[in-house]
């Protein structure tokens, strides 16, 4: 891919990430926004909390009917019709408004009958004539908010079940009626308004606005000073700050290039200063916002999208991935202390950092907030409300602060931001939930796992490797949650049925449809980083899939050892930890040729035949299977870690020979 068609792709994915971070609606559409978004917020907290208040408690189809109007009425007004955000709305934007809400509505006000009546399956005349213009608005949404590609796979598998039994086998269904298909994707519970919009009525949208208050009373300035205060003043301090800062914002926005565009501001410069290389420093922040969507306790949308999916409690989900986040940052720690050594970086001055205790003097109550949103959600199992106290008492909290408390008009802000993030996943949601439908219609999702498995010989790992190279390429064209619900339909049975681990399944294909953010030929996490830092944007992307290593590795070793999701004895987990990290900062070290505690491998055909040596070794440590050379797992990772004395040698040998001081250039 050419440098220009890469900047041209970069600078409009920036224009929209920062249009969307600066978004700052006036006038009508500013008022209509935060009172439609107000509305919502409180009938989650109806619907949540089993409020009386109004009448008796909704349905749960009214209440998603009633949070879908809403939404998807807000993106008419979010989005423009080319797809673009703007806070300029056009006067023809405003006419999809009324429609939206009148339909969302009508569907509301019926799904009582609905339900009795079993209108999925047979629609009276209006209920049809409403489903399609619902149908119509839903695509029209996921075409502005999701893309063309987005929008693209939609419409094709939303039309599939009119065409099923055309296709040839093993994608051959039942064929239905257009206008038997299009009611059953918006009342039935098995399509737009099935599990999506379930996690997202439960779960989504309390956590969404705890991520955003705590952004917007000061909880991010907070975090980033406490991990400049931590490690700013070690080699490579300003490195080890981007992994702190932008993993905990990650979490709270679950959009990369959102997360690049906020942390990579202060922290590439930072880096730069500090004698990071322009494309090193993107590649760390790309790699460290990466992960922050994987890292608890929040995890942006997706998580919580797959805890309704597995029906599981949210928290399990949370300490499961809690493992694989803390190796990925562990080898991304690994590697930027490797590269700070071997580059002779030293840490940020004193004079440069927040005192901790200052930083903790007046950010202690982040930290509070934070352990009751863990107390409730572990101890209590409150997971649907937990974020509501967890706001309550933030918003609390910030009526005493002098330096961070709301005005009217920065509470307004808030409201305004949160309502149009909603909008957005809502409007995703609501098309990828015809792709679930289209599979329940047509009854497809059996007979493709069979084939599937069929395809691959049986064989485990060649299932992993398509279902690896299929989550990537549908990764590079489809937001984190559309394609994690698209693959629970069409991949994850097959890998189940395989014998492997559902959660970790799950997991798998959560992290492999990551990747591809730091993955060249797309890259557009490193490549908007690598346009912060003036950087070439491909040599960015290649430099972030070598710091982003773990995240290639990691999701084949926990699901063929779901002891590194906590699915195992503890003494099984804790010995496969232990392997897991100790292979980890070997295989990290070998990417840059540097052995903490033990020095560099130099460069040199000998030294590139010492780091592979050593890289290997990590991956026999770390391997969760046995089976090379009749060895079990505990030999094999033994067997790693006597390997990894020859380069480990290699590289004592050669500080002995080295004088002091002598840097080695990148």
């Amino acid at each position: 891919m050419s440098d220009g068609v890469v900047n041209d792709r970069v600078t409009r994915a920036l224009e929209d990430e920062i249009a969307s971070e600066t978004l700052t609606f006036s006038g009508v559409a500013r008022w209509y926004i935060g009172i439609a978004s107000t509305v919502a917020i409180l009938l989650a907290i109806k619907q949540l909390f089993n409020l009386r208040v109004g009448g008796a408690a909704m349905l749960e189809g009214t209440y998603l009917y009633l949070l879908a109007g809403i939404f998807l009425s807000i993106t008419f007004l979010a989005f423009r019709i080319t797809g673009r955000r703007s806070a300029d709305v056009p006067w023809y934007d405003w006419l999809l408004v009324a429609p939206t809400l009148l339909i969302g509505g009508y569907f509301a006000y019926t799904s009582d009958q609905s339900l009795r009546n079993g209108w999925e399956y047979a629609a009276p005349e209006t209920a049809k004539w409403m489903s399609i213009a619902l149908y119509l608005l839903i695509l029209e949404g996921t075409r502005r908010a999701g893309g063309l590609i987005l929008f693209a796979v939609v419409l094709i598998f939303s039309l599939y079940p009119t065409f099923a039994s055309s296709v040839p086998d093993p994608l051959s269904g039942f064929t239905q009626p257009f206008t038997d298909v299009v009611p059953f994707f918006m009342i039935s519970s098995e399509a737009s308004f099935g599990i999506p919009m379930q996690a997202f009525g439960t779960l989504v949208i309390g956590f969404i606005l705890f991520g955003a208050v705590l952004q917007f009373t000061g909880g991010g300035r907070f975090f980033n000073d406490l991990a400049m205060a931590l490690v700013g003043q070690y080699r490579g301090g300003a490195g080890k700050v981007s992994i702190f800062a932008s993993g905990f914002m990650g979490s709270m926005s679950g959009s990369v290039i959102s997360n690049v565009l906020t942390t990579g501001a202060v922290s590439i410069p930072a880096m730069k200063s500090s004698g990071f290389t322009a494309r090193i420093a993107a590649a760390i922040e790309a790699c460290a916002s990466t992960g922050g969507v994987l890292m608890p306790p929040i995890m942006g949308a997706t998580a919580f999208v797959m805890a309704s999916w597995l029906g599981r409690p949210y928290v399990e989900i949370m300490l499961a991935a809690a493992i694989p986040s803390a190796l990925f940052y562990f080898g991304l720690f690994v590697q930027i202390d490797a590269y700070s050594a071997r580059r002779g970086l030293s840490g940020l001055s004193r004079a440069e950092l927040p005192k901790i205790h200052d930083t903790l003097r007046h950010g202690w109550p982040y930290i509070l907030v934070f352990a009751l949103l863990i107390i409730l959600m572990t101890a209590y199992r409150w997971e649907t409300t937990a974020p509501f106290y967890s706001v309550a008492l933030l918003l609390a909290f910030n009526q005493f602060s002098r330096r961070d408390r709301f005005s009217w008009r920065g509470f307004v802000d808030m409201i305004v931001s949160v309502g149009r993030t909603l909008s957005e996943i809502v409007s995703i949601l609501l098309g990828i939930g015809m792709i679930v439908g289209a599979f329940q219609a047509t009854g497809l999702t059996g007979p493709l796992a069979n084939e599937l498995v069929h395809a691959a010989g049986n064989s485990t790992a060649m299932l992993l490797l398509m279902g690896a190279l299929t989550s990537f390429i549908f990764g590079m064209g489809m937001t984190v949650t559309a394609c994690y619900i698209f693959l629970a339909v069409v991949l994850a049975p097959a890998l189940v049925q395989a014998g492997l681990n559902e959660l970790a399944v799950h997991l798998f294909i959560l992290y492999w449809g990551m990747v591809s953010f730091i993955t060249p030929p797309v890259a557009l996490g490193a490549f908007s980083a690598a346009t912060l830092a003036g950087a070439n944007p491909m040599a960015s992307a290649w430099q972030a899939t070598r710091l982003g290593v773990v995240i290639y590795v990691i999701p084949f070793f926990f699901v063929l050892n779901p002891a590194l999701i906590g699915q195992a004895p503890m003494p099984e987990v804790a010995a496969s930890v232990l392997c897991a990290f100790l292979g980890v900062w070997l295989l990290a070290a070998g990417m840059q040729g540097y052995l903490a505690f033990v020095g560099s491998l130099g460069r040199g055909t000998v030294s590139i035949a010492m780091r592979i040596l050593l890289s290997l070794s990590g991956l026999l440590v770390a391997a969760p299977v046995g089976g090379l050379m009749s060895l079990g797992p505990a030999e094999m990772s033994l067997a790693g870690a006597v390997l990894a004395l020859v380069p480990a040698t290699f590289a004592w040998r050669r500080r002995r020979l080295v004088e002091p001081g002598r840097r080695t250039a990148d």
